[in-house]
């Protein structure tokens, strides 16, 4: 299955756009409840109006961030940007985490110091307009942060909703006041600060745990070896790491193929590899894909063996040594199995009366045997 990729450019737009939404109805809020509070003597109204301009400093993170993240890779940043979202995340569940606890505070605070309120009307009207305003904001931003796969500006929507929540307990210690139960709106607000301080817990971990590096879910990896293992010429799937780069996911890995395919071939293959990754994953967009001779989780092929140029060195000298390296058109090297495999290609012209394949053969073998870092030789012969 084929998976669309989002416009980046959508993206950032669908952000920005409703960030400035909410940052303008903030600010609205912020003011309005702070008047009504002080009008109304309500320390806890007071109190909702500052949490509103805290929501302001979370927008203004999430509109730099949004801006930032969807940047090309550039010489400092070779891997892209996306990770401005990440660090935006662990900044919003830092804010929200402040905000639960001073919720807190305040509730305990409210327990000890009930005040008497006056316009209970007005108080109300706009702790209503607060609750309603913030929790369609909650929503819209919710669904925009699903449609684009944004844990940022989930964590956004998170902010509004608790900002509607703390709106929840002015709401409630108002009401409750005017029923006689002054310490209700005491015990919700602790009880929301607690909920506030939860999610940004969630949110919080998630962030640092993308920041670290941490893989994928099990499940997805299991599903992308599986596809990548059904892959015409892939014999061996193995060191598969991933892990997330904002909202993108970058994964690499090493597929052990035939040891005697030509470098074409295996690229070929590598390609083939990138593609069914990118159809298996839905927002994978960076795979690293290493072509293996064998397994080298088991075995360590180069260990202690010569470079190309070193064992040619050692195998044009020993060639010369034993008058044998006039014939040779061409060597190449085979690293397997901790040893360096030989073939040698040699012109038909070669092949004279008084000189056989075999004879060919045997002269080589003897050469390379008496090598230690060298093994088995095949000899190939033809035209250019």
């Amino acid at each position: 299955m084929i998976f669309e990729t989002v416009n980046p450019t959508s993206r950032t737009k669908a952000t920005q756009k409703i960030t400035i939404i909410g940052a303008i109805v903030d600010l609205s809020l912020a003011i309005l409840k702070i008047i009504a509070g002080v009008i109304g003597n309500s320390g806890a109204l007071i109190a909702d109006g500052i949490h509103s301009f805290s929501d302001l400093l979370s927008d203004g993170i999430v509109l730099y961030a949004a801006k930032h993240s969807q940047e090309d890779a550039d010489e400092d940043h070779p891997y892209g940007h996306q990770k401005f979202e990440t660090v935006a995340t662990l900044g919003l569940a830092v804010i929200l985490a402040l905000v639960g606890v001073g919720i807190i505070f305040d509730g305990f605070d409210r327990l000890n110091n009930p005040a008497a309120l006056t316009h209970i009307n007005l108080l109300l009207g706009v702790a209503g307009i607060s609750i309603f305003t913030k929790e369609m904001l909650y929503w819209y931003t919710l669904k925009i942060a699903k449609t684009y796969n944004s844990d940022m500006l989930k964590a956004n929507a998170w902010h509004h909703r608790s900002d509607a929540l703390s709106s929840v307990v002015v709401f409630a210690g108002v009401l409750g006041t005017t029923l006689g139960f002054i310490y209700l709106d005491a015990v919700a607000a602790i009880v929301v600060g607690l909920m506030v301080t939860y999610i940004a817990w969630e949110l919080g971990t998630n962030a640092t745990k993308e920041l670290v590096d941490t893989s994928i879910d099990t499940d997805q990896i299991e599903k992308l070896r599986y596809a990548l293992g059904q892959i015409s010429g892939v014999n061996n799937v193995h060191s598969l790491r991933t892990r997330k780069i904002g909202h993108t996911i970058s994964a690499d890995v090493h597929v052990q193929v035939d040891p005697f395919l030509s470098v074409s071939e295996g690229h070929m293959i590598s390609v083939s590899v990138e593609r069914v990754a990118k159809e298996c994953l839905e927002n994978l967009t960076d795979v690293t894909v290493h072509i293996d001779p064998e397994d080298d989780e088991m075995i360590a092929p180069f260990k202690n063996l010569p470079e190309r140029a070193e064992a040619l060195g050692i195998l044009t000298k020993a060639l010369f040594n034993n008058k044998c390296d006039g014939e040779i058109d061409r060597i190449q090297l085979h690293y397997l199995d901790g040893k360096i495999h030989v073939d040698f290609y040699l012109p038909l012209s070669c092949l004279v009366d008084d000189k056989s394949h075999q004879e060919i053969l045997i002269k080589l073998k003897q050469t390379v045997e008496n090598l230690v870092v060298f093994g088995h030789i095949k000899v190939y012969f033809g035209n250019d």
